[in-house]
């Protein structure tokens, strides 16, 4: 145990680990409040979909050697999820079949162009960090730990200032438009801020693996509280804690940092799971 803290106090000197936890708390607290609303409106899938297009964009960034790919990247993702939103109101397309044609099509076009523009000599190596997030978030500069650090705080604003209005669209959307809240421009204001977490959380755990950071922590919260509050706060504090337990594991373990959170995460899930059937049994007793 003493070497275990020994080695962890020698790599908290070094920036690199400390720029990956905080990115890696910011990221883990925000995909963790939108996963709630994703999950109770049976919309958790867009997190796959929204990656896969993230990743579609991240080839065309590396193809024309843009400098900071995070420009052509963020703003493709919002534009999809615009995109998705609309599609899923169309009657002719319905929402799920939407996600999987984008993000299927994106996919497999981001694929194509890596391959016939990339001038690495390790293409596999590139794809397979882009996909499952290798140790990108072990290489983040203090440029880009800024404007996750901006970015997250406008992420958790939105959520807190319209809160309210957010809670009444993910619960009945007919009421809530009745009452004159408008459902559509809420709808909208989720869509974006869902592709901008999409966008931060790739870096952390890779496009492949990012519904995991929204789902998990939200089901896991799910298994023991009921109320749309209790479980907001419990599944912040459920992500934080496994994203922090996974970057500290993936450090001293030498393993790949998403794949690694999103294990620490599975772990939790199948705690609560254990926990909620326990409390369960107590109360019929």
């Amino acid at each position: 145990m003493m070497i275990m803290l020994d080695k962890l106090s020698f790599y908290w000197q070094y920036p690199f680990v400390q720029y990956a936890l905080i990115v890696g708390v910011l990221i883990a607290l925000c995909s963790s409040l939108l996963g709630v609303t994703l999950v109770l409106k049976r919309f958790s899938f867009i997190g796959d979909g929204l990656s896969h297009v993230a990743f579609g964009a991240m080839a065309i960034a590396t193809a024309v050697n843009l400098s900071n790919r995070f420009f052509l990247v963020l703003p493709a993702t919002v534009l999809c999820a615009v995109l998705l939103l609309r599609a899923g109101q169309n009657t002719r397309i319905k929402g799920d079949a939407a996600i999987a044609m984008i993000s299927v099509g994106a996919l497999a076009i981001g694929y194509l162009i890596m391959n016939l523009f990339s001038k690495s000599s390790n293409l596999s190596g590139d794809v397979c960090a882009t996909l499952f997030g290798s140790t990108s978030i072990l290489t983040l500069s203090e440029t880009e730990v800024w404007l996750c650090v901006v970015l997250s705080v406008l992420v958790i604003a939105v959520f807190l200032l319209f809160y309210h209005k957010i809670f009444a669209v993910t619960f009945d959307e007919d009421f809530s438009t009745a009452t004159g809240v408008s459902a559509k421009t809420y709808n909208l204001i989720l869509a974006i801020i869902i592709a901008v977490v999409i966008v931060l959380a790739m870096n952390l755990v890779g496009a492949l693996l990012i519904s995991a950071l929204v789902i998990f922590p939200a089901l896991s919260a799910m298994r023991i509280f009921k109320s749309f509050k209790a479980v907001s706060i419990c599944s912040v504090i459920v992500s934080v804690a496994c994203a922090v337990m996974g970057i500290l594991i993936s450090i001293l373990a030498g393993t790949p940092v998403g794949s690694t959170i999103v294990a620490v995460d599975i772990v939790g899930f199948f705690s609560f799971g254990f926990v909620g059937v326990f409390m369960k049994g107590a109360k019929t007793l």
